[in-house]
């Protein structure tokens, strides 16, 4: 079993920078794959980014390409997203997620955070 904790959320102008943290407990967090979601108020949870349990394979929402980063550190039992040239439609609650396979579906995932707010002012 995997418990997170997500932390790094905030408020930042359009432009601007932030890096979210998710902290997991449990001795088989390398055998994971993490993901990162998001949910704005009224809207369905969508996927953000995953990484595979070694860090060598990514995958991205086509809205975050190129300006958010996902990463891990397995010593540390942290994976990270790094979100630059933020937007007012990032504006969110992002969540880390956990599961034994990658995917872009919420319900594929076992693990779940209870989420940080993330808002964009323009």
């Amino acid at each position: 079993q995997v418990q997170l904790v997500e932390s790094g959320g905030g408020s930042v102008q359009a432009g601007g920078s932030l890096r979210l943290s998710c902290a997991a407990s449990g001795r088989t967090f390398s055998s994971y794959i993490m993901g990162w979601f998001r949910q704005a108020p009224g809207k369905e949870r969508e996927f953000v980014a995953w990484i595979n349990w070694s860090g060598s394979l990514t995958s991205y929402a086509d809205s975050v390409k190129g300006r958010f980063t996902i990463s891990r550190d397995n010593a540390k039992n942290m994976v990270y997203l790094q979100m630059i040239s933020l937007r007012p439609e990032d504006t969110a609650v992002y969540y880390c997620a956990a599961d034994r396979a990658p995917g872009t579906r919420p319900d594929g995932y076992d693990y779940w955070g209870q989420g940080t707010q993330v808002t964009v002012s323009s």
